[in-house]
């Protein structure tokens, strides 16, 4: 049977381990990049529904711009392209000739979408223009880690254009909350801290970036999502104005958001387990994995079909597994390796007692449960998962993290968890201090919990860690 290094010996090669027992995804033929295998995909996809559906109730809507954006389009923003050019890749020649211009892979879209607002945006009443869309970018990654940092990777990236300023600040809010916090947190079962960057780590040109960061098993930070509100210099750059209702001509105020692929880096480092991956009742593409343990007459598993028939009818992602030329404990060794969160296993004895049992990835807990009661049962069980491994999750967080008075002792607490520390003990002077030991400030909070308004709110607290 496929055996998984222990998480506690070696993390990194359980992490490998996991990708590759599960069948996640492989290293792909150029470096850094990556080959999303049908598990892998399956779990994106279900990402992307979950997401984008969430986006869409905040009143975007999806497009698509181009892969390859001139190089013309980033040397506008200053900030922008010095912040991204040891990341770019550039295409230089096509068709066999020089190009008579570099073209850039696009690495994020600011750019090439701000060229289009320009030329959409006329007046007062085209804004807000709130466009999204689902992409692979590209970004020249020297130390490559499958789903966490790779050459090219699959997100999706948000950016509106607003009339005002406030109008700008309260729909990146809404989508960090609304969109990815709700996600993360009732979705991915994942309880992020939510705060704002600090100038030395918000996203390049941004004039405020607010973040979802997720504690990982290992103690380190993982940023999961963010949302940048870019005042107006992508306007000035790229002439993105409107004329006002009393006819005067005026900037918008921009906002860009976004969220990848990272985020199964980060279910599977949060979640799982030394049997492999663990994935939310809510996300998972099969939740209930019906197993016909033995069969003799073909009973067992016209009872077994009978039953996921009777799960999908009442709203369950279901696969039968009827595969009985196959031993039974590899099969569920596989199913632990894939995370589906519920086993129903049924064989001859079973079907004999009116009965099947019931297993649960989360806790690994096995239950016998009357065939007329499996739906109801499996139903609820579903949601007590989805809450259990919130509830999990949320206490491996809180006790990773520790309240610092001082910028040594939050040193030290950043080697193992998260260092929680005044942040006028920290300062930028700080922060550039426990960057050399590898420790970065991953998020200002308000002891509230609520977002500071400026880098230097008074009170705020810095949740400081070594991050992926």
């Amino acid at each position: 049977m496929p055996v998984l290094t222990p998480a506690a010996d070696d993390f990194p090669r359980w992490y490998q381990d996991v990708l590759t027992k599960a069948k996640l995804a492989e290293n792909g033929p150029a470096r850094g990049t990556m080959v999303i295998r049908p598990n892998g995909y399956a779990i994106w996809e279900r990402m992307q529904a979950e997401i984008d559906a969430r986006i869409k109730a905040a009143g975007a809507q999806n497009a698509y711009f181009p892969l390859l954006i001139p190089m013309s389009f980033f040397e506008r923003e200053a900030e922008h392209v010095e912040g991204f050019s040891p990341e770019l890749a550039v295409v230089t020649h096509g068709g066999g000739k020089e190009l008579a211009e570099p073209l850039a892979i696009r690495p994020t879209s600011e750019a090439v979408i701000g060229e289009y607002m320009a030329k959409w945006v006329d007046s007062y009443r085209d804004l807000p223009l709130l466009l999204n869309q689902w992409a692979n970018v590209v970004r020249w990654e020297l130390r490559p880690r499958t789903f966490l940092r790779t050459t090219e990777f699959l997100w999706q990236e948000g950016h509106t254009a607003h009339a005002h300023e406030h109008d700008a600040r309260d729909y990146a809010r809404t989508i960090l909350r609304d969109v990815y916090h709700d996600f993360l947190r009732n979705v991915l079962a994942v309880p992020v801290l939510v705060g704002r960057k600090t100038a030395r780590e918000r996203f390049a040109g941004a004039a405020n970036t607010m973040t979802c960061e997720g504690i990982m098993r290992d103690g380190k930070a993982l940023q999961m999502a963010t949302s940048h509100e870019l005042g107006q210099r992508f306007s000035r750059a790229f002439n993105i104005t409107y004329a006002s209702a009393t006819g005067s001509t005026e900037l918008c105020w921009t906002t860009s958001w976004g969220a990848s692929t990272r985020m199964l880096g980060g279910l599977i480092m949060c979640h799982g387990d030394d049997h492999g991956l663990v994935v939310p009742p809510a996300l998972a593409p099969v939740q209930v994995a019906v197993v016909v343990v033995k069969d003799i007459d073909g009973a067992v598993t016209r009872a077994g079909s009978a039953l996921a028939e009777r799960l999908r009818a009442a709203g369950a992602r279901v696969r039968l597994d009827a595969n009985v030329e196959q031993a039974f404990g590899w099969r569920a060794t596989d199913w632990d390796l894939q995370g589906v969160p519920i086993r129903v296993e049924l064989g001859p004895r079973d079907l004999d007692g009116n009965a099947a049992v019931l297993y649960r990835r989360d806790t690994r807990e096995k239950t016998t449960v009357g065939l007329d009661g499996v739906v109801d049962a499996v139903l609820r069980l579903l949601g007590d998962i989805q809450q259990n491994m919130l509830a999990a999750a949320g206490a491996r967080t809180e006790a990773r993290i520790t309240d610092c008075a001082t910028l040594d002792e939050a040193r030290e607490a950043a080697q193992t968890g998260v260092a929680r520390v005044p942040w006028e003990v920290v300062g930028p002077g700080g922060e550039e201090d426990l960057a050399a030991s590898g420790v970065t400030v991953r998020c200002l909070q308000r002891e509230d919990g609520s977002l500071p308004d400026a880098d230097d709110d008074a009170g705020a607290l810095a949740y400081a860690a070594r991050a992926y």
